[in-house]
């Protein structure tokens, strides 16, 4: 059935990564909740750390807005999902507004703004600049058809004569209205190898004081609520969603979640519980047993940063080892994969892992893997069927720096984009045991969730019997 769907919303967008994108939705969504209001937070592309902070600060579940991993559809439905009882809907793109795979622009920001028919607010870096910003202002607005740029914010402004020089020359040249400026900050949460520290890590008190206190005093906030309620409707196609399969109730799934794991789409782990599954959270630092689980999901996260912390908790990855050796399905992501290797080499220092395969992983200055990832599935495993093509991510810093494949112990991925392991390799099989750098998104590969609690459901049985 076709339905219509309407949200006060506007999407956070700049000319360049790194302008302030994520620190000016953090800031919007606390002060419009502040006010009141049900915000909630989405975040375009492939991110974990800013979904993180924009959940954290929202209070409500980021969701992630990919044209790449998943067909528009699901893009609407995500969003129909995330923001159907919200009183307003704020968006941070990633990158450039224009900016995607290829010089067409494709996946970018801006066709995100199309098909979620949202207006665009631009948040410009002004360090170094002053009228040169109307020109670029200019030209965002002609670039292409359909994305509609209803506001300006300024960041990194340095004294009052630096805003008002840029406001008149943006709003002179362009007609476009500066919303509001912020100042350079002090109390900024700091950046490290993936961007900001995650928001398990940072207390966020006196940054979050500091910045809701410069928007209030510096931005147009009902400037900002006119955009975002004159939106049109979104139409999309929706099919009511099918009840569990009876015979996946009540399986247990393992899921890491603490300072070190916490990399999930919230859809993955929602459709676990979509077919009856119990998802049971494990601290990786304190929890001492597995439990009663009859599958083990190892997101990314930033084991390499906690290691000594983790490498003495003894208990857990002697039992980690013994589950995925007396068959239990376990899926690893980036993160995951490298705690169960042999050990982590981080700033020169090694830290033994649960030694489930025999791989070290080092820590290196540079990104070793970052971007989308396709993948083509050549070897039989219990999750992917022959032959299918997985689209993905990774960001890494890590690499295998000495490991031995042997018969038990095999890639099942060739990647056709990405880096992967080693030589567009990944996705390493052992036992029921799939551990990649490959991040996978359940709607590009729907086929996850039901084999992998399949598998799951075989090894509860083995135990019974």
């Amino acid at each position: 059935m076709n339905k219509e769907f309407n949200v006060p919303r506007f999407l956070v967008s700049s000319h360049k990564g790194g302008s302030g994108k994520t620190l000016l939705t953090i800031g919007l969504i606390y002060v419009f909740r502040d006010l009141g209001l049900k915000v909630v937070g989405f975040k375009k592309g492939p991110d974990y750390i800013d979904a993180g902070w924009l959940s954290k600060v929202s209070g409500v579940v980021c969701r992630n807005l990919d044209p790449f991993l998943f067909e528009e559809e699901d893009v609407l439905k995500s969003f129909y999902q995330g923001a159907k009882q919200s009183d307003l809907v704020i968006i941070e793109g990633n990158r450039g507004l224009f900016d995607g795979l290829d010089v067409y622009g494709s996946y970018s920001t801006a066709k995100l703004a199309q098909v979620l028919k949202t207006p665009v607010v631009l948040v410009l870096d002004c360090t170094k600049v002053t009228r040169s910003l109307a020109p670029l202002v200019k030209g965002f607005l002609t670039f292409e058809q359909g994305v509609e740029i209803k506001g300006v914010v300024l960041n990194k402004i340095a004294r009052p004569r630096h805003e008002d020089i840029i406001r008149k020359s943006i709003e002179y040249y362009t007609g476009v209205k500066v919303l509001g400026a912020l100042p350079k900050l002090k109390n900024l949460p700091p950046e490290r190898h993936l961007g900001l520290i995650t928001s398990f890590e940072y207390q966020q008190e006196l940054f979050l004081n500091e910045l809701s206190q410069a928007i209030k005093q510096n931005f147009d906030l009902e400037g900002f609520l006119t955009i975002a309620k004159d939106v049109p409707p979104i139409e999309f196609t929706f099919s009511p969603q099918e009840l569990p399969e009876s015979e996946l109730n009540g399986i247990k799934i393992g899921v890491f979640w603490d300072k070190a794991f916490q990399f999930y789409y919230p859809e993955n782990l929602e459709s676990f519980q979509n077919l009856g599954a119990e998802i049971k959270l494990i601290n990786a630092f304190k929890d001492k047993s597995l439990e009663d689980i009859d599958g083990l999901y190892l997101g990314g996260g930033f084991p390499e940063v906690q290691a000594e912390a983790l490498s003495e908790n003894k208990d857990l990855m002697k039992e980690v080892k013994e589950a995925v050796l007396e068959g239990m399905p376990v899926y690893a992501e980036c993160g995951g994969l490298m705690y169960l290797g042999k050990k982590i080499i981080w700033k020169n220092r090694e830290y033994p892992m649960s030694e489930v395969l025999p791989i070290t992983f080092k820590v290196e200055p540079t990104p070793q893997g970052h971007g989308y990832v396709i993948a083509k599935v050549k070897e039989k495993n219990p999750y992917f069927d022959v032959g299918l093509s997985i689209k993905g991510h990774e960001f890494h810093y890590s690499k295998p720096v000495d490991f031995e494949l042997n018969q038990d112990v095999k890639f099942v991925f060739d990647l056709e984009k990405g880096v992967g392991f080693k030589e567009k390799k990944d996705g390493i099989l052992f036992k029921n045991l799939l551990a990649a750098y490959t991040h996978i998104h359940v709607f590009s590969v729907k086929c996850w969730t039901e084999k992998f609690l399949k598998k799951a459901k075989e090894f509860n049985l083995q135990k019974s019997s």
